[in-house]
């Protein structure tokens, strides 16, 4: 059988290779145009990029946490400082297994749960790179034990660092305040790039009212790594610049004064420089050791304090809302005297009560036989409640309520310090908006005697008394006088004095009266006069924590201690040239004159002894005597 072979086509197939030889050759014209191209755009257009990434594979930028600002007294004495302490701290990309190295450094050092928890929410705020506290101020035992295992623990070391430590602890705790861990919610408000290195913020009193001066500014410094991230070399640093140091106007000194004469009472006592404005004594007792709070305070020790009877956390003079009590009764008095209601020899008769025309319902006076026939001068002397019905009654709530405001009740008083409350100036208006209700009579004799609704903060009451002290130049407090920053001083601005208009000879009889409840043989505060060549201006007060009913008696001695009254006192000296204006209210101490007064005394006589070069001291606490 014959076979047949089919002719070959060489035309054709010349043509097919050929095109598929130009297709081969465009399509590696367009890969190479495309090498081309990549390696002009990394080598050219995008060295600066990959140039970057390249130098950050091999370089870390950290950041360089600020030394904080020192706080002083006004003597020079630091009240807040920085101390060398060993952290361990954690740098989370240099680890494989976190949870697998936070349960052997727990086992290892024995670190209590909370910390661990306390660890992982917080390394969210920070980089991978960052070097993340996880125990602060170790002991040396624990750098010991440690050390001992250090190799076993890649990622984990012990940095030597400054934490905030404060000498005077309890005595200083509110009003200087405190440092601890950023939380979640001040984190979404914080500059993240200063606070990049930096665990710690001011929480309370001086340490968060002046933190943006004390913190400083964060360098940053460039360590050369290895291939595995490990250090090898420090190419560059940008050094950190320290906070400013903060001068106050506090005299620890005389802080103690006051803390001590408190004794067993909670409350507070506030003292104003009556030259500057300046505070001298800002005390809240009971009170805490804010240094369990600056490397994480426990669950177990913070329980403790919040839930204390004695609420030592509680800021008790910017915070604490008291009635005045009978401490009103000379800024009343001045008001009749302004308004021409009364005059200083103008009289009337004290029965041991007061009734409204009409009325059956008795207004008690504190001394129930009653204290006979008394002027404005016997009545702030002796504190005589029935002569402030009256005269309460003739004002009417308007006026009084005016004439407390030029005084800077029911405001705050501007001190640079934050949290501070308002207390409360009662008026027609105020209760027509916050009770719905319509004002009555009755309300404006409890009103005039410092009861009811009126509230008062101690610094509030510190400042009014500082402004009658000064015949209405109004005092504003203030706790910063100086501010270095590198050796350079940063002025701090004080607020601009405004004067009340009053009539010099009415404040010098309300002055003159005061006088008069120290140093008069029937004053409620004589006792204090004793061993003082200069003279005293003060008023006593007590507070009611609770009603007394029409037909009850009050009883101190039956009555369990949390419900008896509050103690008040306050006072300036010498009453002829004021340099002091002291504030004090001694909680359920039942007597200012026998209680809230001698406190007083006792940082006047502090102060004043210091002044002029002595160095005598005098007793805190006296016998007991009713207001």
């Amino acid at each position: 059988m014959r076979r047949h072979q089919a002719i070959k086509d060489s035309f054709l197939e010349n043509r097919i290779f050929l095109s598929r030889t130009v297709v081969l050759f465009i399509l590696m014209l367009l890969l190479i145009s495309g090498l081309i191209a990549r390696l002009i755009y990394l080598q050219v257009a995008g060295h600066s990029r990959y140039h970057g990434m390249a130098t950050n594979n091999r370089i870390k930028v950290t950041s360089v946490p600020p030394t904080r600002g020192i706080i002083y007294d006004k003597n020079g004495l630091i009240l807040a400082e920085n101390l060398p302490s060993y952290s361990l701290e954690i740098i989370p990309e240099q680890i494989d297994d976190m949870d697998d190295t936070l349960l052997r450094l727990q086992l290892a050092l024995a670190i209590p749960e909370e910390k661990i928890e306390s660890f992982k929410k917080h390394r969210k705020r920070y980089k991978h790179f960052d070097s993340i506290p996880l125990l602060m101020q170790l002991s040396n035992t624990d750098v010991a034990r440690f050390a001992v295992l250090r190799h076993t623990f890649p990622g984990v070391d012990i940095h030597a660092r400054l934490i905030r430590h404060y000498p005077y602890a309890e005595l200083t705790a509110h009003v200087v305040g405190y440092v601890g861990r950023i939380n979640e919610q001040e984190i979404k408000v914080i500059p993240a790039a200063e606070y990049r290195s930096i665990h710690t913020i001011g929480k309370i009193g001086v340490e968060r009212a002046y933190e943006d001066v004390l913190r400083g500014h964060a360098g940053y410094s460039e360590i050369e790594t290895n291939a595995q991230g490990k250090p090898i070399n420090e190419l560059g640093k940008i050094e950190p610049i320290p906070g400013a140091d903060v001068y106050l106007t506090l005299d620890v000194a005389l802080q103690k004064v006051a803390y001590d004469a408190l004794a067993e009472y909670n409350g507070a006592v506030v003292a104003l420089d009556l030259e500057t404005g300046g505070v001298l004594v800002q005390v809240s007792k009971a009170s805490f050791n804010p240094n369990l709070f600056v490397s994480g305070i426990s669950h177990t020790d913070y329980n403790a304090l919040n839930s204390s009877k004695n609420k030592p956390l509680f800021d008790r003079v910017l915070r604490g809302q008291y009635p005045p009590g009978s401490t009103l009764k000379p800024f009343i008095g001045l008001a009749g005297l302004e308004y021409k209601i009364t005059n200083m020899h103008q009289t009337l008769f004290c029965p041991g009560y007061y009734q409204l025309p009409n009325k059956s319902h008795k207004y008690r006076d504190w001394k129930k036989w009653g204290h006979g026939k008394v002027n404005s001068d016997i009545a702030i002397t002796q504190s005589c409640d029935v002569y402030f019905y009256d005269l309460s009654l003739a004002l009417g709530i308007d006026k009084i309520s005016s004439f407390l405001h030029k005084f800077g009740f029911g405001q705050r008083t501007g001190i640079d310090l934050k949290g501070e409350k308002s207390g409360l100036l009662p008026s027609r208006e105020w209760k027509r908006v916050n009770r719905e209700q319509a004002w009555f009579q009755g309300e404006t004799l409890i009103t005039g005697i410092g009861q009811g609704f009126t509230q008062v903060t101690p610094l509030q009451l510190a400042r009014a008394t500082a402004t009658l002290a000064k015949q209405g130049q109004i005092v504003t407090p203030y706790i910063a006088e100086r501010i270095i920053d590198e050796g350079r001083e940063i002025e701090v601005k004080h607020p601009a004095q405004k004067n009340i208009q009053l009539k010099p000879k009415n404040v010098q009889d309300i002055i003159g009266a005061m006088v008069h409840v120290v140093h008069s043989p029937r004053g409620t505060a004589k006792r204090i006069a004793k061993g003082i060549d200069y003279q005293i201006a003060g008023k006593t007060g007590t507070a009611q924590v609770y009603t007394v009913k029409q037909d009850e008696e009050y009883n101190e001695q039956d009555i369990a201690f949390n419900m008896r009254d509050h103690a008040l006192f306050i006072a300036f000296a010498p009453a002829n040239n004021p340099k002091i204006a002291v504030a004090v209210i001694a909680e359920h101490g039942s007597h200012g004159s026998s209680v809230a007064a001698p406190i007083a005394a006792a940082v006047i006589k502090q102060y004043l002894a210091e002044k002029s070069g002595l160095l005598d001291e005098y007793p805190a606490k006296q016998s007991r005597k009713h207001e």
